[in-house]
């Protein structure tokens, strides 16, 4: 430096820095370090920038007013430096020769200037319109040139200005430095002719202000998705996706060249041997596609793990600066103001890593469901077959949410071992070798931690009970039948027994490692000291080494807790990265299998198939053609090739020989409808533009006119998912319309007929099919069973095992009287059966399809309330279910915890005081014995809490309420709740309630004591520190606040924009035939698009205002960080330096749990919503109660089985129509009674009333004297018997199933077995009577089942019996044995008879015809068919009179 400055100028002058009051530097230090350190900046950055803008252009700007004024600014700087340059020559020329830095100095700054004029210019030509490179010089030259600005005054104040050109000069550079700064700050207009969005958050700058107004509008009323940004355009599906397939094709094209060039022979080995076949790496095309945005993040997380070192080295230069007495107090301040900086300097860097960590793992996402969206339409059906539907959906549900999750994560690889290198480097600096003990403890804690991971598992009770809960709600009815309630909580208070053991056992892990978890940092410092002060007499531990060494083990405990994580996630994301690379080198179609010509006139459609052979179901060596406008019915038995043969047509076989060829547009009628989850409209138009008259031509011929009437909304119904809400017949007809309107040239129809009806199949095959149809002149493909319509055709292809057994029109075939011959005479017997039963079906058909099922279905999916507060009585009834004693028990552990570690830490301070003293050596085993005492107690706490917190007691007396509740809810709420929403309450629900909750409690009540015990440290020991405190806590409050309401609603719209892409998936899956024959893949994959697209738009939001969030509050601690330090300078004469050591270390952990404490509070209100939603279900009115104890009857009651009703009226639901109106009848012990009528008439409800599933409006019913409103509902029920209509069976042994509550022996279970001729069925199996009967009794026939009702019946054997007759379901015979055992076993029964055949009730002693829910007829049945009315009617329409 000599050279350059000379001999008068030194480079560094300690009295004039350190040791003065007004410090200063010196003047080569100025001109040389400030004046260059910009320069260096900006001359290492500019090549990697030009060469970055030269690749990434986005349109160019316009000049404008600011550029211009920015470049002249520039040329001005250049000149001024300039200036100084001539004026040192000029000097040399007068023999005033100035030392060489006069000279360089000036050139550097010169010709940087130039450069930054013409990144300017070059800027607005690439369309920058902010630069961030320009704004970082300009920031850095305003800061070197402040101290030259400053000591320049304070030499004029004291000598007089000497030399008047520099110094003018140089003001003139700072004020246009300090313009350039402002200028800079401004944004340029977008440019022209680009197509590149702004975006608020790509302007969003370094502090995520932008979220402020989304914040504001979400605080005040609920988001909704339209004021969400628009997603920026780099982040769309519309880009993001071809990136990777791009290079994913890459890489499969390598992995092929790779063994193009061998023999095929070769080839042949290789595919046996598998190991030379290349596998093309997915991993590789995602680094490709991704990699270099993500190092743009790891670069931040570098230098963020870099300057988080810098803290602890100020902290021990603050200590030493508060030990030393004659320092100047301006280099404490300057001390604290770059803790200060460096922080917020850490913070802004840390964020913007998370933002490209978050953005590449949502980009991530997006890529990998559109790949496998678009792989899924083109995959071969062998392929599909090898993966349900559910495991692929998982891909993208699941397996992409990995990757997505990794990313956060994945710097940690590298940047854990980095921290954990620097942290012990620093460690051995301050406290030698010692610190090997400290980190051997970390080490034994990580194995320690990650085999408590390991144990938790516990879904096997929870599945158990969700599917036993399920059991139970399809079955209520039936339960409350029977009474049988009692028996079914028991059996679900058993599962939820074992399950609340594997739940504490699980707390109990919890409770260590997180007890490992908060105590590690204490374990370690305490051995660490121990070691260091027992190894050596000579080793004192001061305040500067104790708390050095303290703050780094605080950083050190990060990166050891996350690396047990990362790996986890890493093992995970790599068995998904096989999973999608497995389903993304399946084999695809192959678009050359049909030849497609398109129409020439001529002959259209002319099918062509020389020697084809398929894979699976086979077809092999078919010849044929098909001439334009000809209608051609394939048939052949079942399993004969029928559909595989069109499938081959559509392309979706391998052809291995000969060729199809195929002639104009296909339209493609599948076996099984397909429907969309879209309106009925759009399922028709299906794509097509909507013209009326077509349109509603298309509806008359295929029957759908009638339907549009029964349906809600008519054509405009959403239809449920897999058309949930249309019978069979309308999904055919549906899919049947869709091809008709898209007016193709050739029609594939794949067994339309089959699942309509008989009259309506002859509807559509004359008006759409046939020669006389719609379609007449178009080329027509009929697969069928229907014989009917065989002759009507034109040709007929004989299909037998997969090969053409012959061809020709109907009468050449029957002349043959070859195989088709054959094939009319197995048919044409069943075809005639089959019309019969059709028309019988046909009514039941539009019989049990109630209007409430289309209704009810919207609300199917769980609408969650749009929570915005969660009100406090929610908390205090989590409390209260976890005890409010217990509750305050808890907090006061937590307090004791915290009072624990302040005392230790306050120890050590003082411990570090005796550094100066002479008797410090007989303290240390005092000193470290109240330390680790102090030390362990705190863990002790943590124990205690854990222990104490039965907060897993409190999901048991919730869930217990709620289970309660259930069986003591009416029906009628069952009949209106859609099951899967009462299941959502049992499952999700309450596993929010049992694992989430109480974690998320704990950590909230620990990280709000950590950030008191910050707040009390640095108060006590710096008092002043109270009157920042309020202002902070302010603003946290309302960032908090803004934060948590946005958050909650952000949250919403994720999760309720997320599950269309999935069901929309599963849906495309089902139909890939339909979308391909149609060619409709691209808009298929467009509609993907946009979901994922809709669905990351509300997730964007999410991972910014988390940025957002994150800074402000860190900016927070920040402050508690810097007005620590400045109170500890100012009071520097007071303090001991254990102290300042002991509230500047604090300080520094707090930003830590602020943060976390408003995650946690977040966290706390989503999680206690369900809480507030188990209670609202706990909270349902109940039914009657089940036993009252006053009015128990008689035990042998009823003893004769009179019934009365007397003037009794009912309605299923408050505000609905009376279903029975004023009925007065009575019935002796004894008497059979029939009832009859039509639909709705009325008849299930009667009893439904005997049960009292429904309660009177008005009147009563009167049995054996005791009026049933007045006694239990389960008195009422275990004294009559039903055999109710659906026979539901439970899972669990024949033997729970007959008697659940264990009341008979077995000699009667056998004896009822015998009498409902089950015996034999039963002996024969291996386990007799504890045969397992699967979920709904699966595994028996649909006969036995009623049978087993039957057994039921007879078992109990009251004095009156209920039979609801089954309908069509039931097979004659069951019928018969039912009928004669009843007439036989309950001959002195009063029995009730719902009939729907006739036939059965004959012989009955009356007939009670209801109308409209009034009697119409009541008398014996021979006086009934005398008087001629209803019954008489019914009667002769069944044929019986």
């Amino acid at each position: 430096m000599e050279q350059l400055c000379g001999p008068e100028l030194p480079f560094w002058e300690p009295n004039l820095t350190l040791h003065a009051e007004i410090p200063d530097l010196p003047q080569c230090f100025q001109l040389t370090v400030l004046a260059w350190t910009p320069c260096v900046y900006l001359w290492l950055v500019s090549p990697l920038y030009l060469f970055y803008l030269k690749r990434n252009s986005k349109g160019y700007i316009m000049m404008s007013v600011l550029n211009r004024v920015k470049t002249i600014f520039g040329l001005i700087l250049w000149l001024v430096c300039w200036t100084d340059l001539f004026a040192s020559f000029h000097e040399m020329q007068q023999g005033h020769v100035r030392p060489p830095v006069y000279f360089v100095t000036p050139l550097i700054l010169g010709m940087t200037m130039l450069l930054a004029t013409f990144l300017i210019q070059f800027e607005r030509l690439r369309g920058v319109q902010s630069s961030g490179v320009l704004f970082i010089f300009w920031v850095l030259s305003v800061l070197c040139a402040i101290v030259p600005f400053r000591s320049k005054i304070i030499y004029a104040g004291r000598e007089g200005v000497s030399d008047k050109l520099r110094f003018t000069t140089f003001y003139a550079y700072f004020s246009v430095t300090v313009a350039e700064l402002i200028l800079s700050c401004f944004n340029e207009k977008p440019p022209l002719f680009s197509n590149v969005a702004t975006d608020p958050v790509n302007v969003c700058g370094y502090s995520f202000a932008c979220v402020f107004s989304m914040a504001i509008k979400g605080y005040r009323s609920p988001l909704e998705s339209k004021d969400l940004w628009s997603l920026n355009k780099q982040d769309t599906s519309e880009l993001v996706v071809p990136n990777l397939l791009g290079e994913w094709e890459g890489e499969k094209v390598k992995a092929q060249s790779n063994h193009v060039g061998t023999s095929p022979e070769e080839v042949e080995v290789l595919l046996a041997g598998g190991k030379g076949v290349r596998q093309p790496s997915f991993l590789r095309a995602l680094l490709k596609a991704f990699g270099p945005y993500f190092l743009i993040g790891s670069a931040f997380k570098l230098l963020q793990d870099l300057i988080t070192f810098i803290n602890p080295q100020l902290l021990r230069m603050l200590i030493e600066f508060t030990k030393e007495t004659g320092m100047p107090s301006w280099w404490g301040f300057s001390l604290a103001f770059m803790m200060f900086g460096c922080a917020v300097l850490q913070t802004l860097i840390l964020h913007q890593h998370f933002q490209y960590c978050f953005v590449t793992g949502m980009r991530l996402r997006s890529a990998i469901i559109g790949a496998i969206y678009r792989k899924s339409l083109v995959i071969t059906n062998e392929a599909k077959r090898s993966s349900t539907v559910g495991e692929v959906v998982n891909l993208m549900s699941v397996d992409a949410q990995r990757f997505m999750d990794l990313t956060t994560f994945l710097n940690m690889l590298w940047s854990a071992p980095l921290q954990i290198i620097l942290a012990l480097y620093f460690l051995w600096q301050t406290l030698g070798p010692s610190v090997l003990a400290g980190v051997a403890v970390m080490v034994l804690l990580i194995p320690f931690n990650a085999v408590i991971a390991m144990k938790t598992k516990q879904m096997q009770h929870k599945d158990m009970r969700i599917k036993l809960m399920n059991e139970i709600l399809n079955g209520i009815k039936v339960l409350k039948l029977y009474a049988w309630e009692v028996s079914f909580r028991e059996k679900v208070l058993q599962v939820r027994q074992k399950e609340l053991a594997v739940l504490r056992k699980a707390a109990y892990l919890g409770s260590l490692s997180i007890m490992a978890w908060t105590s590690a940092p204490f374990l370690v410092a305490l051995t660490t000291f121990a070691v260091y002060v027992s190894v050596d007499e000579n080793n004192v531990l001061d305040a500067e080494k104790a708390f050095v060494s303290l703050s780094l083990f605080n950083i050190l405990r990060f990166p050891l807790n996350m690396l047990p994580q990362v790996i986890t996630s890493l093992v995970q994301a790599n068995v998904s990265l096989k999973r999608i690379q497995t389903f993304l080198t399946h084999d695809e179609l192959d678009p050359g299998n049909v030849d497609r010509k398109p129409v020439a006139s001529g002959e259209v459609g002319r099918l062509l198939y020389m020697k084809v052979l398929m894979a699976y179901p086979f077809v092999h060596s078919i010849n044929a053609m098909v001439p334009q406008g000809s209608l051609l019915a394939v048939v052949g038995h079942v399993g004969c090739g029928k559909s595989s043969l069109v499938s081959a047509l559509l392309g979706e076989m391998e052809n291995l020989e000969g060729e199809i060829s195929v002639r104009g547009s296909v339209a493609y009628v599948p076996q099984q409808a397909w429907i969309q989850n879209a309106t009925l409209r759009d399922n028709i138009l299906f794509g097509k533009p909507y013209v009326e008259q077509k349109y509603r031509c298309v509806l008359n011929a295929c029957a759908l006119t009638p339907d549009l009437d029964v349906l809600p909304g008519g054509d405009q119904t959403e239809i449920g998912e897999k058309g949930i809400n249309l019978s069979g017949g309308q999904r055919q007809r549906v899919s049947l319309a869709r091809a008709l309107y898209s007016e193709a040239d050739i029609y594939l129809l794949d067994d339309p007929l089959s699942a309509v009806d008989a009259h309506v199949a002859k509807h559509i095959f004359d008006n759409v099919i046939g020669p006389e149809g719609a379609l007449r002149g178009k080329t027509r493909i009929l697969v069928t069973h229907g014989i009917s319509f065989l002759p009507q055709v034109d040709n007929i292809l004989v299909l037998v095992e997969g090969t053409v057994s012959e061809m020709g029109s109907y009468q050449d075939l029957l002349k043959q009287n070859g195989a088709f011959a054959e094939f009319l005479r197995n048919y044409s017997l069943e075809d005639i059966i089959e019309d019969d039963d059709v028309m019988e079906v046909l009514l039941d058909e539009e019989e049990s399809f109630p209007d409430d099922a289309l209704s009810n279905h919207t609300d199917m999916v769980d609408n969650e309330p749009a929570v915005n507060e969660v009100k406090f009585s929610v908390y205090w009834d989590y409390a209260k279910a976890v005890g409010p004693l217990l509750s305050l028990f808890i907090c006061f552990l937590y307090a004791g915890q915290s009072a624990a570690a302040i005392g230790a830490n306050i120890w050590l301070s003082q411990w570090t005081n005796d550094a100066d003293d002479s008797a410090r050596q007989e303290n240390v085993h005092m000193r470290v014995g109240v330390y680790a005492a102090l030390g362990i107690s705190q863990g002790m706490a943590q124990v205690e809490v854990l222990k104490g917190s039965k907060l897993h007691q409190s999901p048991k007396s919730l869930h217990q309420g709620l289970l309660d509740n259930k069986f003591h809810t009416p029906q009628a709420f069952f009949d209106t709740t859609p099951i899967g929403r009462i299941i959502n309450r049992f499952s999700k629900d309450i596993y929010v309630i049992d694992e989430a909750l109480p974690s998320t409690v704990l950590m909230f009540l620990g990280t709000v004591f950590a950030s008191l015990a910050t707040m009390i440290v640095i108060i006590s020991s710096t008092p002043i520190f109270s009157v920042v405190v309020g202002p902070l806590a302010l603003i946290y409050f309302f960032v908090q606040r803004f934060y948590v309401a946005t958050s909650r609603q952000l949250k919403r719209l994720e999760s309720v924009s997320r599950s269309p892409i999935y069901s929309h998936f599963s849906e495309t899956i089902t139909g890939t035939s339909v979308i391909r024959a149609y060619g409709r893949n691209g808009d298929f994959v467009l509609m993907s698009d946009m979901k994922v697209d809709e669905n990351q738009k509300s997730y964007y939001p999410g991972i910014v205002s988390n940025r957002w969030l994150g800074v402000r509050i860190e900016f927070i601690g920040n402050c508690v960080v810097l007005f620590a330090g400045l109170f500890a300078v100012l009071g520097k004469e007071k303090l001991s330096p254990g102290l300042v050591g002991l509230s500047v270390s604090y300080a520094l952990q707090v930003t830590m749990s602020l943060n976390w404490m408003v995650r946690m509070t977040s966290d706390l209100e989503s999680n206690i919503v369900a809480v507030e939603r188990v209670k609202e279900y706990s909270e349902t009115p109940s039914e009657a109660p089940w036993e009252v104890e006053n009015k128990k009857p008689p035990n042998e009651w009823p003893p004769e089985g009179n019934v009365e009703f007397a003037d009794y009226s009912v309605r299923y639901r408050e505000g609905l129509e009376l279903v029975l109106r004023n009925i007065s009848l009575k019935v002796k012990g004894g008497e059979k009674i029939g009832i009859v009528g039509r639909t709705g008439a009325g008849k299930s409800s009667m009893t439904l009333c005997l049960f009292r599933l429904l309660e009177a409006a008005s009147g009563e019913i009167i049995i054996d004297g005791v009026k049933i409103a007045e006694i239990g509902l389960h008195d009422l029920r275990s004294k009559l018997t039903i055999i109710p209509q659906e026979p539901v069976l439970f899972s669990g042994t024949l033997r729970m199933n007959l008697d659940p509550f264990e009341k008979y022996s077995d000699d009667d279970i056998w004896n009822v077995l015998k009498l409902s001729h089950l015996h034999k069925f039963v002996s024969n199996q291996p386990a007799k009577l504890d045969l397992e009967c699967s979920e709904g009794g699966e595994n028996l026939s649909v006969g036995q089942r009623q049978l087993v009702c039957l057994a039921r019946a007879l078992l109990r054997k009251s004095r009156i019996l209920i039979l609801d007759e089954a309908t069509a379901a039931i097979d004659l015979e069951t019928d018969d044995l039912i009928q004669s055992t009843i007439r036989t076993q309950f001959e002195d029964c009063t029995v009730f008879t719902i009939a729907h055949r006739l036939n059965t009730i004959m012989d009955y002693t009356r007939v009670l015809v209801l109308d409209k829910g009034q009697i119409a007829e009541f008398d014996t049945p021979t006086n009934l068919i005398a008087q001629k009315g209803i019954f008489y009617g019914m009667v002769k329409d069944a044929g019986l009179a």
